[in-house]
């Protein structure tokens, strides 16, 4: 892995060299974390494409700041009718994609269209609403959705779809693919800044530069940046010592608290700590023996060192969570009591488990991430604990990609795995609507295989309220009876995390995105 970074930052270094003798083109900022499996906004549905979304692309409305608030961005206003079915939005005048091209109301349309015909991760936030015929372009800057039914979440959805440049992916389509296998490796944007496609390697290597035509423009910072190097490094502590010497910008988002001391103490590098909405979580595959039993779910519920894990291991730098939705966002229960860590308790569900029939004689496997360190932590305690009351568990190294791409079946999901469900955008439906609703089966939010037909009438109903009050009480009652029902085990509310190089200036956190939108940024070499 450190031949693999070497490598890499050797082939970045002409373009961080200093030129000139007064000098002085400024070195690029280089990113150190995670990449997308594809560069196509509208194929994922991760933290890693949060990234190319903000940077890249642009939408109708953008998340920012802490707590997170909607603006306008691509558009400039919107209405919305009393029944909550049209949605009509008007577009800002000047906005360009990258070719200059002017970015239009029937680019919106078949931007929508297309991400509705492909019908992948980001499409699921809109497919139970919206057909490609109910986006229409009334003017050249006047776009409407025409829902099939009431919405609540739509607009806090909207800064889920990028704009892409039809004029651009169209002549790239092959079979039907709406061009995806093309976009996968291309820049199609308004955002920003480019991408360089010359130089992009999947997971491996993306180069963007300032785009000067971007319509919000720069005027906020003394000197933007004018070129971004994304340079994953997948081993923790590699990348922390990337960061210490200098060869990275920035770190994930992750950084495990056992590196905050160290990171700190370095006078050239500093941590951002931001209150985040990211829920820790360790998925438990309920159509899969011993998991389809309750008593079984109960017994790895109560079998989970909570306090030891965030308290010992994390520091203390991180809130216990109780539920699914994080605990800083409405439509949880006031009462709503976590699970507690009780081996006593635990063994007793595991009994009853064994003597209703369930395999738990039987080795449980749980994946984690091998790039997230924590993910490790938390699967090591837990096999010791485990242990104690008579469960055999094998922990898997695996990735996010490897895991998620397994999470489309019952029988190809793993018994368990560890992960984070971030804030893609804020609302319940993002966290309890989407992961425990058995229409959203087969994506990897809802990878618990879930299903209760009471959750199931509540969270739709929910879904369609348009009375703030109603659909608070419906969430409330939906996180009651998911968290008795013990599908998951919620482990904590992250705080963000994430390691930079003192010489990044501006930096700005916000959940949707993790505090990765670098227009806001400026450097100081």
């Amino acid at each position: 892995m450190r031949q693999l970074l070497r490598s890499a930052l050797l082939a970045l270094a002409p373009s961080l060299a200093l030129v000139g003798a007064a000098g002085a083109q400024q070195r690029p900022l280089v990113w150190g974390d995670t990449l997308p499996a594809t560069l196509d906004p509208h194929a994922v549905f991760d933290v890693p494409s949060q990234f190319v979304l903000l940077n890249a692309y642009d939408g109708l409305y953008r998340y920012q700041g802490n707590p997170p608030k909607l603006v306008p961005w691509l558009a400039e206003s919107h209405t919305a009718s009393p029944d909550g079915l049209t949605w009509e939005f008007t577009l800002r005048e000047g906005a360009k994609f990258h070719d200059g091209s002017a970015i239009t109301a029937e680019d919106v349309v078949w931007s929508f269209r297309r991400l509705l015909a492909m019908n992948r991760a980001p499409a699921a936030a809109f497919t139970p609403v919206l057909k490609a015929e109910g986006v229409t372009a009334t003017g050249p800057r006047t776009v409407r959705f025409t829902l099939s039914k009431p919405y609540a979440p739509f607009l806090s959805a909207i800064p889920l779809v990028a704009v892409v440049n039809p004029r651009l992916v169209t002549p790239n389509i092959k079979e039907g693919d709406w061009g995806n296998a093309w976009l996968a490796a291309n820049d199609a944007g308004s955002g920003a800044y480019r991408i360089d496609p010359a130089t992009y390697q999947a997971r491996v290597s993306l180069d963007m530069d300032r785009f000067p035509g971007h319509f919000l423009g720069w005027g906020h910072v003394p000197k933007p940046i004018e070129q971004v190097r994304a340079r994953p490094v997948m081993e923790t502590s590699t990348r922390v010592l990337a960061l210490l010497r200098g060869e990275i910008d920035a770190t994930d988002s992750y950084l495990p608290t056992d590196q905050v001391e160290r990171v700190e103490k370095n006078p050239k590098t500093r941590v951002a700590k931001d209150e985040s909405m990211r829920v820790f979580m360790i998925r438990m595959n309920n159509k899969k023996p011993p998991f389809d039993s309750k008593d079984a779910r109960l017994c790895f519920a109560h079998a989970f060192n909570y306090q030891g894990f965030n308290e010992v291991i994390l520091k203390g730098l991180v809130v216990r969570n109780g539920g699914p939705n994080p605990n800083n966002l409405w439509g949880n229960p006031t009462d709503l009591k976590p699970y507690a860590y009780d081996l006593k308790l635990a063994k007793e569900h595991c009994d009853k488990a064994r003597a209703a029939g369930a395999p738990l004689g039987r080795e449980v496997e749980i994946h984690v991430q091998t790039e997230l360190d924590q993910t490790v932590q938390a699967a090591q305690m837990y096999q010791a604990d485990l242990k104690k009351v008579g469960v055999n568990l094998k922990i898997v190294p695996n990735t996010w990609a490897g895991i998620t791409g397994a999470t489309g079946q019952a029988q190809t999901t793993p018994d368990m795995w560890v992960h984070w469900v971030s804030t893609y955008f804020v609302d319940p439906e993002n966290w309890i609507g989407q992961m425990y609703d058995s229409q959203f089966h087969g994506t990897w939010k809802a990878s618990a295989w879930y299903g209760n037909p009471r959750v199931d009438d509540l969270l739709r109903a929910a879904r369609t309220s348009l009375d703030q009050a109603e659909r608070q009480k419906l969430y409330a009652e939906a996180t009651a009876i998911v968290v008795a029902d013990s599908p998951d085990i919620w482990v904590y509310n992250t705080l963000n995390l994430r390691g930079l190089a003192r010489r990044v200036q501006g930096y700005q956190f916000s959940p949707v995105g993790s505090g990765g939108e670098i227009r806001l940024m400026w450097l100081e070499n």
